[in-house]
């Protein structure tokens, strides 16, 4: 949270204490993002790179700042066979710019947040240290894709415009299937001028290079008769980021009835492996892990 990683933190911690038999909840990297303040302005949520984190001090230094807010069990063994506060005795902060103080932070949270709404009733994820503060709220006009090279192609052919939010279906677990990260979709957004002017939704995932309103892990997934199934051309979605919300501006009684006419797509694989996948598969609320 204090460097501004990337969401798929989320992702991979959910599944890695599933694999290990430790009950962890997506609700607690949120609780963890309000009280810890981003530190350090790293590319591409600002302008320094990990080799300047590096000459700055690293990670030991960025901890050592932490524990002036008590946010670091100091007494946790590690594979050292030291403690953690054995680890980082004597790191020192080296470039203030680099890893600020706590009094001074980049952002006065974590730099990723959880979402909740009636788009993402089961949370959605967002690198929020990394979104323009304009960004922060907006409503804007669903333009919908069902995979990602149609979005890329909407995007360099110009028909994406400023205030627009681009969604992005059946790229989750069980969609894709996979959960590939949708880097050429932003990639093509900030290339083209639109970086700081539109968002984007989708139940895939993105890369550590990803920046903006980028808003992932949208659960329950297309897949799986979510809501974002249902979103179509024109309907305004809500973003919040400051508040945790994800929505569509529709009532109660028009989901119900988009969600009872829905017909969800036959899987893009029919055999082997990724099909079982694609099966068996869980929420990325949950890690996507196999069950």
């Amino acid at each position: 949270m204090a460097i501004g990683g990337s969401t798929n933190t989320v992702l991979h911690l959910l599944a890695i204490a599933h694999e290990a038999e430790v009950k962890l909840d997506i609700n607690l990297f949120d609780e963890i993002s309000k009280g810890t303040p981003k530190l350090c302005p790293i590319s591409p949520g600002g302008t320094y790179y990990m080799q300047d984190l590096y000459r700055a001090g690293g990670i030991s230094a960025v901890m050592i700042e932490l524990t002036r807010l008590h946010a670091i069990d100091l007494s946790c063994p590690t594979v050292t066979g030291k403690t953690i506060g054995d680890n980082i005795a004597g790191a020192v902060v080296k470039d203030p710019e680099v890893i600020r103080p706590i009094e001074n932070p980049c952002y006065p949270e974590g730099g990723i947040a959880v979402l909740w709404g009636n788009l993402a009733p089961a949370s959605a994820v967002v690198k929020q240290g990394a979104v323009a503060r304009k960004m922060l709220r907006h409503s804007g006009p669903a333009r919908v894709f069902e995979w990602e090279e149609d979005a890329v192609e909407a995007v360099l052919k110009g028909r994406i415009v400023k205030g627009d939010v681009i969604v992005i279906r059946y790229e989750g677990p069980k969609g894709g299937p996979g959960m590939r990260e949708m880097l050429m979709t932003t990639a093509a957004i900030v290339g083209t001028g639109l970086g700081t002017d539109v968002a984007l939704v989708t139940d895939g995932r993105f890369s550590g290079a990803t920046s903006g309103a980028c808003i992932g892990h949208v659960s329950p997934e297309a897949a799986e008769g979510g809501p974002i199934a249902i979103v179509q051309d024109g309907d305004i979605i809500d973003i919040d980021i400051p508040n945790r919300r994800l929505s569509i501006r529709l009532d109660d009684a028009e989901i119900e009835r988009r969600m009872r006419s829905l017909t969800l797509p036959p899987s893009k694989v029919k055999r082997g492996y990724l099909a079982r996948y694609a099966k068996n598969v869980t929420s990325a609320s949950r890690g996507a892990v196999l069950e």
